[in-house]
């Protein structure tokens, strides 16, 4: 069940506000609905960060260096070549 709620926006929130929710084809009530949510949300409910910590001997600089680490662990190995012909062109005539 939603309850209303009131709320005062100084001019300029308020344009800022319209403005963003235009952009996105919402209403002003569900932007500041979104906005609620993104702000308080209860614990537990962010997968992302309920598994912050699960897995130990990581380096201690993962999140600083991760596209190095990333890089060092994931390697791309290139199938092998399947003999692909040359292809010519046609000699064209003047």
């Amino acid at each position: 069940m939603s309850r209303p709620l009131q709320v005062y926006l100084n001019e300029e929130d308020l344009v800022r506000l319209e403005a963003w929710s235009r952009e996105r084809g919402w209403t002003k009530s569900q932007a500041v609905r979104a906005a609620v949510r993104s702000l308080i949300k209860p614990k537990g409910l962010d997968p992302l960060l309920d598994a912050s910590g699960m897995i130990e001997g990581l380096p201690a600089n993962l999140s600083a260096d991760f596209d190095r680490h990333l890089n060092q662990t994931y390697v791309i190995k290139t199938p092998p070549s399947r003999g692909r012909r040359k292809t010519t062109r046609p000699r064209v005539r003047r």
